[in-house]
């Protein structure tokens, strides 16, 4: 049985998802940006029994700062890289510049990258350049559930006037976002959750 179960954190309010079944546990946008959130998305996880059994994932939607706060302690905890769309990964190490562009006074860590392959078991992975170059939106067809990010919001989408924005790009994305099934439940990089039919009208 699917278990989703969604955590607000940082100052950008993003949602950070931890996704499980018998088989997988996936962490999306690991996003918890102090010590007191990540107590509470470590908690939940060492209380998943599979996390026993099954090798925890880690997977971000894009490489913006809001969605890898915790990235380089999530890599330390639990020992695996973040996986990334590889045209966010130079974004990603260059974390630096957009603190410097959201003038946070801090200096930013690396972590551990891989490339994102072309399907994270049970997921499907939709390209969805727009908000990024390297946006991505994780697909279970079988559950009609889709994680997209900051491409697509409840009544909204994402801003694309950041470095590697392209609005053209993020309205071919939307279009073939709108293509899917309309009772698929939407989860938002930021924001209550909502199906593709609602965002189609």
């Amino acid at each position: 049985m699917l278990q989703i179960k969604c955590f607000t954190f940082g100052p950008f309010e993003t949602n950070c998802y931890v996704v499980s079944d018998d088989h997988h546990v996936l962490l999306i946008d690991p996003a918890c940006s102090n010590a007191y959130e990540q107590q509470q998305l470590e908690n939940y996880i060492n209380h998943k029994s599979q996390i026993t059994n099954h090798k925890l994932s880690i997977v971000a939607t894009h490489g913006h700062l809001d969605h890898l706060w915790g990235a380089k302690w999530a890599t330390e905890t639990w020992h695996t890289p973040v996986l990334m769309h590889e045209a966010d990964i130079p974004m990603a190490k260059a974390m630096q510049a957009q603190y410097n562009l959201f003038g946070i006074r801090a200096t930013a860590e690396s972590f551990d990258i891989e490339p994102l392959a072309d399907s994270l078991s049970p997921f499907a992975l939709i390209p969805t350049p727009g908000h990024t170059p390297g946006s991505v939106c994780l697909y279970w067809p079988q559950e009609k559930v889709l994680f997209s990010g900051d491409t697509l919001f409840r009544m909204g989408y994402g801003r694309t006037d950041l470095p590697g924005g392209n609005m053209g790009q993020l309205i071919d994305s939307l279009e073939r976002l709108f293509e899917l099934p309309s009772d698929v439940v939407v989860y938002p990089g930021h924001g209550d959750s909502t199906t593709i039919g609602a965002e189609k009208r």
